[in-house]
Parts: C-alpha cells; sequence; structure tokens
C-alpha cells in the first residue's frame, strides 16, 4: 500500500510540473503584461501589474488582488506561471490586476499592518486614505485606463490579501460587484498574531516581512533579520530553540529593536485603542456587492477572520449575497491541487481543492462578472471534518442539528448534555519552565506551524498538567455544529494563568492506517485535535482593561473557540482536554500577573495550581451569541 501511494504521489508531482509548464506558456500565448505607477488621491503612486488578454475581439471583467508580499515577477517582460486563484479562472479570459499596497515593494508611501478604516472618506478627501480608499482610486483609474474592460472587477486574496478584499467592501467602487476574502485577517488581536489576546510566539519569525522598507524596492529587506535569529540556537527543534530564548523581553533586546511592528505589538499588550481601530469588523455594514468568504477548518492563522467576516456581514447587510464556505484546509490549501487532501497524520479525500475551484469559486465569478452560468450556491457551503462530505446550510451557524452541552465528571468522564458536581475539582500545576508541547512531534521553527491541527493528543494526554474527559465509547453518530462556548469556573494559587481548551476525536482501537498515515503513527486509539484555543485569564472581564485573580478566588472564564462541523462516529468517543500553557505555538504566561508580559523578568515566571470545578461546560450549537467580538468594540463605534 504505501509503495502503491508514493507511486501516486510522484506520479501527481509530475503532472502538476507538467500543468505548470502548461499554464506558463497559456499565459503567454494569450495574455500581455503591462505595469503601471497608479496614482491614488494624495499623490502616492501604486505599482500595478496588469494582464490583459490578447483577444481583444471583446470586453472582460477584471479580476484584482492586492498585496504586501509582492506582485513579482517584475518587468514587462517577465510573467507569472498562474494567474487568478484558480487555472480554471484564467484559462476562462479575463483581465488580471496584481498590485502592491502602499509603502510595500515598488508602490509609494508609507506602509501600515491593517490599517485604519476611515468611514465616510471615500469622496475624493486628499488627506484621508485607507485601504478601501486605495482600492476604490485603483479600480476608477483601472476603468479609464485598461481598454476592453466590461465595467466589472472581482477581487480576490488568501491571508494578508485576503484582508485587503475585505478593507475594500465598505463604500466600496459601484464597480467591484463580486469579493471572495479568503483566509482574511480581521483583527490582529484576535487573528494571526494574536489569539484571544494571547502572542502567537509562533509567529515571531513573521516579524521581520512586516518591518518597514525604505524606499520602492524589488529586494527582500527582511532574509538578514531572519539569518541573524536562525543563529540564535538549535532551529531544528523549534521548542528547545523558544525555551532557550527566554522571555520575550530578550527578543526586543536580542533582535527587534528596531522593528516597527514589534514595538506596536510590545508597547499594546491589551485591547487598547491601537488595536481597537484596526478591527475591520464595526465598518462591515452598507454592503451590497456579493461576498464569498473562504476558509480552512484546520487554519492555525486564520479560523476566526473568515468566520467573522461572513458573520458581520450577514448581520449587518441581510440582503447582501453573502455565502460562507469552510474545507479541511490548512491555510490556503485550496489555492493548488495536491491530489491527496491530508492534514498531517489525518486524510480527508482527493482532489478537493479542484471541487471546491470548478464548482464554486469559479461560478461564483462567472456569475456576477460575466453574467454566465445559473449560480445555485447555499448560504454555507461546509464540510463535515468528521464524516469527510461536504454539506449545505441555508444558514450559519446553523439551526437543524441539535445543540450539545458537554460536562466534567470524575475520574475523567466527559458528560453528553449533563452537566457535572458543582462541588467537584480537578487539579493540575502549571509550570512555564516546563511548558506543554503544541505538537507531538519534534518541530523545527517556522513561519507558522500548521500540521498540528489535526495532530494526536496521546502526548498531551499523558502528562499531569493536562486535564482529560472523555466519553464512553458512542452508540450512534454525534454532529457538533456551529459555535464552541468554553465556561469554566476556575480557581488559582497565583495572580494570572492562560487557558487552553480542546475538543478531540478519539479513534476506536480497532482503526486502520489511511493514505497518509506515516509507519511510526498508530491510528488505534488516535486523538485527533479538532477545534482549540487559548484564552489569557486576565482578559476575563475585559481584554481593553486586564485584570488579576485573587488567589483562591473562584472565577469564571468565559470564552469561545472557533466554531466546528464535525460528525463523532459511532464507535469513537468525544474528548476534551484543559491546561495552562501551549508551547511555542503560544507564548508563556509568567502566572504571576505583571502589567505586560512582553516585559516580563525571568524570575516573573512561576508554578501554579489551576482548580477546575465540576460546573464548567464546554456548549456546542446554535444557541450561542453569533457575534464572537468583545464588548469593546461597543467603546470604539461610539
Amino acid at each position: 500500500m504505501k509503495k502503491v501511494l508514493l507511486l501516486i504521489m510522484s506520479c501527481v508531482s509530475v503532472l502538476q510540473l507538467m500543468a505548470q509548464d502548461a499554464d506558463s506558456l497559456f499565459i503567454r500565448e494569450n495574455y500581455k503584461k503591462h505595469e503601471y505607477q497608479i496614482p491614488m488621491r494624495d499623490g502616492v503612486k501604486l505599482f500595478t501589474c496588469v494582464y490583459t488578454p490578447k483577444d481583444q475581439s471583446k470586453k472582460y471583467p477584471m479580476m484584482m488582488q492586492r498585496t504586501p508580499y509582492s506582485v513579482a515577477p517584475y518587468g514587462e517582460d517577465k510573467y507569472k506561471t498562474m494567474l487568478g486563484p484558480s487555472k480554471y479562472l484564467m484559462r476562462d479570459l479575463y483581465i488580471f490586476v496584481y498590485q502592491d499596497v502602499r509603502g510595500r515593494w515598488m508602490s509609494e508611501g508609507d506602509y501600515d499592518n491593517m490599517r485604519p478604516q476611515i468611514d465616510g472618506n471615500k469622496k475624493k478627501e486628499k488627506d484621508k486614505i485607507d485601504e478601501s480608499s486605495d482600492t476604490f482610486d485603483t479600480i476608477d483609474w483601472l476603468l479609464k485606463n485598461i481598454k476592453n474592460n466590461n465595467g466589472k472587477v472581482g477581487q480576490w486574496g488568501i491571508s494578508y490579501p485576503g484582508h485587503y478584499t475585505a478593507a475594500a467592501l465598505p463604500e466600496a467602487h459601484p464597480a467591484l460587484v463580486a469579493s471572495s476574502p479568503q483566509a482574511p485577517i480581521s483583527d490582529f488581536f484576535f487573528d494571526d498574531f494574536h489569539h484571544m489576546g494571547a502572542f502567537l510566539q509562533s509567529y515571531l519569525m513573521a516579524f521581520p516581512v512586516f518591518g518597514y522598507q525604505t524606499e520602492p524596492t524589488t529586494e527582500s529587506w527582511y532574509n538578514d533579520a531572519w539569518e541573524e535569529i536562525k543563529k540564535a540556537g538549535n532551529v531544528a527543534d523549534g521548542y528547545e530553540f523558544n525555551m532557550a530564548l527566554g522571555p520575550l523581553k530578550n527578543v526586543t533586546e536580542k533582535y527587534y529593536q528596531k522593528d516597527f511592528f514589534w514595538d506596536q505589538v510590545v508597547e499594546h499588550p491589551n485591547y487598547d485603542e491601537f488595536w481597537q481601530k484596526r478591527n475591520l469588523l464595526p465598518h462591515l455594514r452598507d454592503i451590497d456587492n456579493a461576498v464569498l468568504t473562504v476558509g480552512g477548518w484546520f487554519d492555525a492563522e486564520d479560523l476566526y477572520g473568515p468566520l467573522n467576516i461572513y458573520k458581520t456581514i450577514e448581520a449587518n447587510n441581510p440582503k447582501a449575497e453573502n455565502t460562507i464556505v469552510m474545507g479541511p484546509w490548512s491555510h490556503g490549501d485550496w489555492y493548488r491541487e495536491k491530489g491527496i487532501q491530508a492534514i498531517n497524520d489525518i486524510y480527508f479525500g482527493d482532489s478537493i481543492s479542484t471541487f471546491y475551484q470548478k464548482n464554486i469559486e469559479m461560478p461564483f465569478f462567472k456569475y456576477y462578472l460575466k453574467n454566465e452560468g445559473n449560480l445555485k450556491l447555499p448560504e454555507a457551503y461546509m464540510y463535515d471534518t468528521g464524516v469527510k462530505k461536504w454539506k449545505m446550510f441555508d444558514q450559519w451557524p446553523p439551526q437543524e442539528i441539535p445543540a450539545v452541552k458537554l460536562g466534567f465528571s470524575a475520574n475523567g468522564k466527559l458528560l453528553v448534555n449533563e452537566e457535572g458536581d458543582a462541588k467537584e475539582e480537578f487539579k493540575y500545576v502549571s509550570d512555564p519552565d516546563y511548558p506543554v508541547p503544541y505538537t507531538s512531534q519534534v518541530e523545527s521553527v517556522t513561519f507558522t506551524p500548521r500540521r498540528f491541527m489535526t495532530d494526536d493528543q496521546r502526548h498531551a494526554s499523558k502528562r499531569p498538567d493536562v486535564l482529560t474527559f472523555k466519553t464512553d465509547v458512542l452508540t450512534e453518530d454525534v454532529t457538533l455544529a456551529g459555535e464552541i462556548l468554553a465556561k469554566l469556573k476556575v480557581a488559582l494559587s497565583t495572580s494570572d494563568a492562560d487557558f487552553i481548551v480542546k475538543l478531540i476525536d478519539v479513534y476506536p482501537d480497532t482503526a486502520q492506517a489511511n493514505p497518509v498515515t506515516p509507519k511510526n503513527v498508530t491510528m488505534a486509539g488516535y486523538q485527533q485535535l479538532v477545534r482549540h484555543e487559548v484564552f489569557r485569564g486576565r482578559f476575563r472581564n475585559s481584554f481593553a482593561k486586564p485584570e488579576p485573580f485573587t488567589p483562591g478566588v473562584a472565577e469564571d472564564v468565559t470564552f469561545p473557540l472557533q466554531d466546528i462541523l464535525h460528525t463523532f462516529k459511532k464507535g469513537h468517543k468525544i474528548m476534551i482536554q484543559i491546561h495552562s500553557t501551549w508551547f511555542p505555538y503560544i507564548d508563556r504566561n509568567p502566572q504571576k500577573y505583571v502589567d505586560n508580559i512582553y516585559k516580563a523578568n525571568a524570575e516573573d515566571f512561576q508554578k501554579a495550581e489551576i482548580t477546575v470545578y465540576g460546573s464548567s461546560t464546554v456548549e456546542v450549537g446554535s444557541q450561542q451569541n453569533s457575534m464572537q467580538v468583545p464588548n469593546e468594540l461597543e467603546l470604539y463605534k461610539k
């Protein structure tokens, strides 16, 4: 079986290379490339590449992507090897537009991470610019200067380009009729660099990418910074490497003294006005163009973004054509077809990205930009990651799937639709000097980890600092769908702690290897991570105004995990794990309250005895509040 699989994968790789060559040839034969410096309302010029079909016998819509990651290759005689979000759209012929955003690569101006949105400024106010106004001005110029356009524009992008796609929606240009934010960032305090206010230490290597460049350039300005960091230790073992760094203040002193974005993160440890005004969600109003939001259920970077952008548009714009797609993908996996779709050790099927590209994405853009086809997309096109099938819903979260409440009982028993005894206490000692690894494997220092999102949790189950609860063997399938809310009642021996809650699918002892199972992995009894979230306890009452715990006093810690659609099959078990470190995916909380964890000293880190009371629950289903945004946003909107 393994030899057959290796042969199949080798054949797939060869076919992919052949397809890439064919795509490159198609582009050169069918498209002409031009480069422009497009002036914005404040006089700043943004570098823009336009690939126009050579056949000028008819008019074409435009497909645009705005990016901070470079529109390379530069030069009108140098062509990309792929255009658009898929080869199917590329071969259907559109005018493809790529733009370096303000202050990046060959564009003029100053760069700003998650530039604040300015409402009511799209009427050519020269001193007020944001990503929406830059998109508006770009579209306006393209319509007037690119021949044979049909007056319609679509926009797409993955990750940060996905954010720029969503950021163009408020007060959008009338010609922007179809937008697809994919794995979009919505708020850096909850996406990418933080999760529920906790810092993703796994993002340390990303900071040089988001630093300032001094002038327009086609050359990287951050490679040297990476090389300097790599000299710090054993980069082959990310856990040991990050432990050797010590407190985050050492990162500032040794590596990021001149990194403006690191400075911003360090100086704004709480959800203050700096972060609040960079949140896109409050501005997603009065949207009248079609939106297709796409995400991956196993995206370690941007799961909060697509779910909450979709929900916010749905809540604020009930008449908008608004669809969400969530597949069995990691960050941006749907862009490339790998043949076998797997995350870590878990196999989900074949050609899933091709299905999405041909049956969801391409019909969406063809319908709205070319008036072709009969679009029949549901409100929510969601992949059930347990039974491994696509399902369609007329709303998300769905109402038709029953809500489930999970409770905790003695001897590690997980209760279904029951609450535990409030008098019961479950204790563990959390030691920041011996944090729980986020992965069962040794993983090198990486830009951002991905594989762990479906990783085996047996390594964590064996640790005394991890509470583990599981059901009896299921006698029938149990589908969990919608939002997840962890409602913990806890007490600490110290004044601060983090809380990680993980929802896990425990395979039966009869489980067999799948097409991607490594030789050293046994699927019998596998504890597959399905969903997780971390919460920094100091933010239990306010993300803007953190406060310490009083040692020994029981308090409520309530926070959402991100949404789920997963069927726990008959013969499996449902498991919940709770612990307080998850390193180095999440940075270490000293567990002694300090005003700013980024400036904590080594002596501030201390052990904490954590008590979780039996009245705690994890609730899954449509009864939850569909808007997973903090109360502080109300202050900002006022």
